[in-house]
Formats: structure tokens, sequence, C-alpha cells
């Protein structure tokens, strides 16, 4: 893996099995499986669109997006940066803003968990402002996936989901 920061980021669609076995392996790890749970939707990450970076040829983030015409905007369900501060998070989430631009979307939004305050340190410093905390939805997500821990960054007890968005 290419730890050099001045490395160059790619954003590629998966084209392969191993792109494909990477994200599922991936997605394992970081997220308990393949499906993500948002304002009580289950949602299959392979089934959304997905981006892969690299960086030196090796894969080195991810980020999984949805089209939903009913508010004409991107939800992003997942943004993973396995080399982190190296601008793999800025980089998909630049190429998922210009996917939305380029496919007449206006918006993007997301949701995030109140335990994770580096995420939402990371959207925040890129213009994406709080819409609104679902009080108890990742309790309620745990019906869905109970495979969702009770705890989570810091310490902190996981229990609301906090919506972000940004306009395009």
């Amino acid at each position: 893996m290419t730890t050099d920061p001045s490395a160059r980021v790619q954003i590629l669609r998966p084209t392969s099995d191993a792109d494909r076995g990477w994200l599922e392996a991936m997605w394992n790890s970081k997220w308990g499986g393949e499906v993500m749970v948002t304002r009580g939707t289950a949602h299959r990450l392979t089934d959304a669109v997905t981006f892969i970076a690299r960086c030196g040829g090796e894969p080195v983030g991810a980020a999984t997006f949805v089209g939903t015409t009913a508010n004409s905007g991107i939800e992003l369900l997942s943004l993973n940066a396995i080399v982190p501060r190296r601008g793999v998070g800025s980089a998909l989430l630049a190429a998922v803003e210009n996917h939305a631009r380029a496919d007449g979307f206006h918006r993007i939004w997301l949701i995030t968990t109140n335990d994770n305050l580096d995420a939402l340190r990371f959207y925040q410093r890129r213009g994406y402002v709080i819409a609104a905390v679902h009080s108890g939805a990742v309790d309620r997500a745990r019906r869905l996936k109970p495979g969702i821990p009770e705890v989570g960054y810091y310490g902190i007890p996981i229990h609301d989901e906090v919506e972000l968005h940004k306009g395009l």
C-alpha cells in the first residue's frame, strides 16, 4: 500500500471480482456486513453505486451512494478511507459530488451516528450542515441490523442518527 502523501489518488468504479471481494471484506470489517440502515431503511451496499479510491494501484477507500428522486438528492451510504489523512476521503467525496452534479441532483445527504465526532468534523469542514437529529433512530435500526454496537467511538453510547446535507 502506498504511504506517500503526494501519491495521486485515482477514483474508479469497481470492475473486477478482486474489487468486489475487497469491497465486501472492507464492508464486513468497517460496517459488520453489506447492509446499511439509515432512517429506518435497510440498504444493500452491493446494490448501490460505488467508487473505489486507489493509490499506487492499491485500493485505499470506497464511497457508496444511491440516488433518490423524492428530494432530488444522493444519499451517501458509506465513505471509508483506509489510509487516513492522505486526501482519500476528500477525493471520494468530491467524486460523489461531481457525479451528483453531472446527473442533475441538487443535494447530497448522509447519516452518521451521534458518536462519530470525526465524521461530523470531516463533513462540516467540507460544507455539510446538520439538517436533523433523529433521536433513538439507531436503537430502532438494531431491529433490522442487530449487530450495530451499543457503544461507539470515544466510549459514547450510540442512539441517534445525525443527518447532514449539502446543496450542490
